[in-house]
């Protein structure tokens, strides 16, 4: 099989523009056509090569340099260092909307789309009714792009790529984008590409994708080639290596957070006129509760507070972030365990109907966007009463 895509020693660099002698050292690099002396470098030392009719899948977690390596593929960048290779008629799907003038019609992008990969008039004349049939978008097809959802645009996008008839498609996560019917379509469409002798070059987050419709893999990471190779012996050290990273993680943060959370609930402590192994109180009568924080990095966490009946009913909840000097800090923590902090929240005149309670004191991040820890105190209410509900509400009768 000849080489349509060579690739020798591939690295890029991305300057540091962030103060103004950042920018005009990157602006001098490039004039000079040097390499940045200071910079990210996204990719390093990337080599491969794919021959007519191969399928590649690219894999990587997230900003390991998968999308500027096709980028680099298809001539969008030039790439710091190395050699690039292509001796094919190439269509690519980047980016969504990528080549599309969100003001022109539908109708008007397949034209500008068509001919940027190379159809005549005639050859898109005959191919119309097929990109049309394929894309389904119906009427939206004379409306302006920006109305169009992204799904619609991949279905454009890929309906005016499938008809350019390419020796090499490359495609940067697309297909996560449309509906399972579409997918569909294009999943059976790229089988049939492949089965006629078209090569392939795909980034995807699937490893079920790329293992269906790829031989060989290449797995980036942090911008180098960690392995290349067979699909299937590629794909399955890349899932055990996320899994082994995973349970690094998971011990790690075990170890950060003990038993009960990353902040947890130290204690929760219910002070009423008759204490004892369930507390009661009058209603309304007094309950004061008392929470006790860990805080594993010194950070005073946030506590809150939720009352509801036996049966799980909310009643009423209320967090000490919006009340500052409400959570105290407190000594007597064990060495190691981190610090530990107070909060006392009283209800001097409890207005609740006669019944069981709970009440439950929760620990959350001093961000307040993640409950970590939660303990829960039973308590009843006695009294007699003809009302109904939770609470009882002030009235008269007139």
């Amino acid at each position: 099989m000849s080489s349509l895509v060579r690739l020798d020693g591939v690295a890029k660099v991305y300057p540091r523009v962030h103060r103004p002698r950042e920018r005009l050292h990157a602006f001098t690099s490039l004039l000079l056509g040097r390499e940045p002396k200071e910079g990210a470098e996204v990719l390093s030392d990337v080599s491969l090569e794919v021959r007519r009719g191969e399928s590649l899948g690219i894999i990587g977690e997230n900003g390991a340099g998968k999308s500027t390596l096709l980028k680099i593929l298809t001539g969008v960048i030039e790439p710091t260092r190395g050699t690039v290779e292509s001796r094919a008629r190439t269509a690519a799907l980047l980016e969504l909307g990528a080549g599309f003038q969100p003001e022109f019609s539908g109708m008007d992008n397949v034209r500008m789309k068509s001919a940027l990969l190379g159809l005549t008039e005639r050859e898109l004349a005959e191919r119309l009714d097929d990109i049309l049939a394929f894309a389904d978008i119906g009427q939206y097809i004379h409306e302006p792009v920006k109305h169009y959802s992204s799904g619609m645009v991949v279905r454009l996008g890929f309906a005016v790529v499938a008809a350019s008839s390419p020796e090499l498609l490359i495609t940067d996560e697309v297909l996560a984008v449309g509906d399972e019917s579409f997918q569909k379509k294009c999943i059976r469409w790229i089988d049939d590409f492949l089965a006629e002798g078209g090569t392939l070059m795909l980034v995807s987050h699937s490893m079920y994708l790329v293992q269906k419709l790829c031989r060989h893999a290449l797995w980036l990471s942090h911008g180098k080639v960690a392995a290349y190779g067979d699909v299937h012996r590629v794909t399955q050290d890349y899932l055990a290596w996320h899994e082994a990273r995973n349970r690094v993680e998971e011990r790690h943060r075990s170890e950060a957070r003990g038993d009960h959370g990353h902040y947890a609930v130290r204690s929760l402590e219910l002070h009423t006129a008759g204490d004892g192994d369930t507390p009661e109180l009058e209603s309304g009568g007094r309950l004061e509760a008392e929470l006790v924080l860990r805080s594993p990095d010194g950070r005073p966490p946030i506590g809150m507070f939720g009352l509801v009946r036996l049966d799980g009913t909310p009643v009423y909840g209320v967090s000490t972030e919006g009340a500052p000097g409400a959570m105290q800090p407190l000594d007597g923590a064990a060495e190691g365990e981190g610090e530990l902090f107070r909060a006392v929240l009283s209800f001097d005149a409890l207005d609740l109907m006669p019944g069981q309670y709970l009440l439950r004191g929760h620990a959350l991040d001093p961000e307040g966007l993640r409950v970590c820890d939660t303990l829960e105190r039973g308590f009843r209410v006695r009294g007699e009463t003809r009302d109904f509900g939770l609470v009882r509400l002030p009235h008269r009768w007139q």
